[in-house]
């Protein structure tokens, strides 16, 4: 049996309908009531402990995905819950959707790292796909203004940017194929790095790219109310991407998927 967590976020979500018509599959997720999928749903939540023992029962292959909105400590507790519950189940393998390697520079790398290398100590089967940073993400905190100007701190910084559906579909063929990718690690970053500039251009001659200072992001971020936790990870994330260390390009994903990864620009301005 396959079991797939977060199966109400976004990535969750892609991965749950690529499955979907597998008889062998579980959607679990903290919220049961949120699902209309014609998979068995079971309630999983990270934050519940008691949820876990019951709801891995009988679970052969865990996609676990991370459960990443939260300070770090949040994080890890999450994640070491889970795991803790699955080897006691008898879970025989691990899939885990972490953090590219490049992003060792993000404020919210460690509980990635945390979580892998505590799944390399378990006595279960595990593979890593080391997710590099949304496209669509990218997309968002650097869209245009109604004024046609998009103003981040990107610099001429470059990110080798991944469409969402690219690493659902990646996660769900090494899922269903499990044991073929037994202790790999994958970098699952795209194959064409994409920055301010170009965002620009492919919204049109409308639109220009005007970098800010990190000090203005910092500003307008904790303005606009996010979480406390939510400012250092979208700064780090510009400065990271501004700094150049999150443009290296891969093959893995191409590898994964059998194809060509999809358009970075197209599924930043999707």
């Amino acid at each position: 049996m396959i079991l797939v967590t977060g199966a109400t976020g976004a990535l969750g979500t892609l991965i749950s309908e690529r499955l979907a018509d597998r008889v062998d599959t579980v959607l679990g997720t903290r919220d049961p009531r949120r699902l209309t999928s014609p998979l068995p749903v079971r309630r999983i939540d990270f934050d519940d402990p008691g949820t876990l023992g019951e709801g891995f029962d009988g679970v052969d292959v865990l996609l676990l995905v991370s459960a990443g909105y939260g300070e770090d400590d949040t994080v890890i507790a999450r994640h070491g819950a889970a795991i803790d519950a699955a080897e006691a189940a008898g879970v025989g393998h691990v899939v885990y959707t972490s953090l590219t390697a490049d992003g060792d520079h993000l404020p919210y790398a460690l509980p990635h790292r945390w979580t892998e290398r505590r799944l390399r100590e378990s006595a279960m089967a595990w593979t890593v796909l080391r997710n590099g940073l949304y496209a669509e993400l990218l997309g968002a905190v650097a869209a245009p203004s109604a004024d046609g100007r998009i103003t981040a701190p990107l610099g001429e910084g470059r990110l080798a940017a991944v469409a969402r559906a690219d690493l659902a579909d990646a996660a769900a063929r090494v899922t269903v194929e499990a044991s073929a990718h037994a202790g790999r690690s994958y970098e699952l970053v795209g194959e064409q790095a994409i920055g301010g500039a170009d965002l620009a251009r492919a919204h049109g001659g409308h639109v220009t790219y005007e970098p800010e200072a990190l000090a203005q992001a910092r500003a307008r971020i904790a303005a606009s109310g996010a979480e406390p936790f939510q400012v250092p990870m979208l700064v780090g994330t510009y400065s990271a991407i501004a700094a150049g260390f999150m443009a290296r390009t891969g093959g893995d994903l191409r590898q994964l998927l059998g194809r060509a990864p999809r358009s970075p620009l197209a599924a930043a301005l999707a």
